[in-house]
């Protein structure tokens, strides 16, 4: 069988070779091959690496005392080298639909009177880092409420405020119900900030991360991590919040931050802790347990670029075969 295979390649190869196939050859039109896109060009999503940290913290019903206490943890976190820290979400004040209204702060069109803003704005300025102030219950108007996360510069500016996308609606029989649009309204934006010697990053909060698209607007906008302050409860949590951080990472093959409040048994909430950061290659490099923590790691530029070379999905993707959502109607103002 070998022999006959050897003889008929050699045959072929011998008519091919000859001048009249040559000629014919050349008459016919070349076939094109299907080449994979491969872009190798593609430069550092951050910049130059930098340490974050999530501050896990245990808030009370006095907003004087939590704000002083996120100072005081903050200035921590930066201490041990971090330059992007995050708060969690409603760290100013209890978790839950009966205390947004009395804990809310007009943010607009002047913060000049909301005593968390300025905290915030004075935080990051006296620590010279970025701040992404967890979330503050958001009154808009005389009586519209919003979930928002506010982020600081170095400097202590603003550079953007992020209000909950998607809200808290639930119901699981024998484990929680909970309905935040009974009280709140949804923000209408994906957010992304841009720091400037490190690059760009997206906010979002809690529930928002169960929903793909936003994160994949956000990575497909250039941005090296997803950063989502949340309180998710002793039910969804064990469930599904580590889970949902490596989801996030892996599908957009970046970093991903989970900031919690801590666990306060106590409270008429009872937050899962857990905060996290996940690394473009969904592994998990640090994670706290339920009590108050800072947890912080290293980003790399060069860990999303190696992520993405080895499984090329941006190179890869079928917008021949369905839409990229990152295209189509985007808000990233509020209308």
């Amino acid at each position: 069988m070998r022999t006959t295979t050897w003889r008929t390649l050699n045959v072929l190869t011998t008519s091919l070779l000859q001048p009249s196939s040559r000629a014919f050859l050349k008459t016919q039109p070349l076939i094109p091959i299907r080449k994979m896109a491969f872009n190798t060009q593609h430069p550092l999503l951050l910049k130059k690496p930098v340490k974050l940290a999530c501050v896990q913290l245990a808030s009370t019903s006095d907003k004087a005392h939590n704000l002083s206490h996120a100072a005081d943890k903050v200035r921590e976190a930066a201490s041990a080298g971090a330059k992007i820290i995050v708060l969690p979400e409603c760290f100013n004040s209890p978790y839950g639909c009966d205390y947004f209204p009395s804990y809310a702060e007009k943010l607009l069109p002047s913060p000049d009177e909301s005593p968390s803003f300025k905290a915030l704005s004075q935080i990051a300025r006296d620590n010279q880092v970025y701040l992404v102030g967890g979330s503050i219950p958001e009154l808009h108007g005389d009586s519209k409420y919003y979930n928002t996360s506010l982020i600081f510069s170095p400097t202590g500016e603003h550079l953007a405020s992020h209000r909950k996308v998607h809200l808290f609606d639930i119901d699981i029989p024998g484990g929680i119900t909970f309905k935040e649009s009974d009280v709140l309204s949804p923000g209408n934006k994906v957010t992304i900030v841009d720091l400037p010697e490190y690059g760009k990053i997206a906010v979002a909060i809690c529930y928002d991360i169960r929903f793909p698209e936003l994160a994949t607007i956000a990575a497909r906008h250039g941005c090296f991590a997803l950063i989502y302050p949340g309180a998710f409860n002793t039910v969804t949590g064990p469930k599904h919040w580590r889970l949902l951080g490596q989801a996030r990472a892996i599908d957009n093959q970046l970093y991903v931050a989970l900031c919690s409040p801590a666990r306060d048994t106590g409270a008429t909430y009872h937050a899962w802790g857990h905060s996290l950061i996940v690394d473009p290659m969904a592994s998990v490099l640090v994670e706290a347990d339920e009590n108050e923590a800072i947890v912080s790691a290293d980003l790399d530029g060069e860990k999303i670029e190696a992520a993405r070379k080895g499984i090329p999905l941006r190179d890869q993707r079928r917008f021949d075969v369905y839409p990229d959502v990152s295209q189509g109607k985007v808000n990233f103002q509020e209308p």
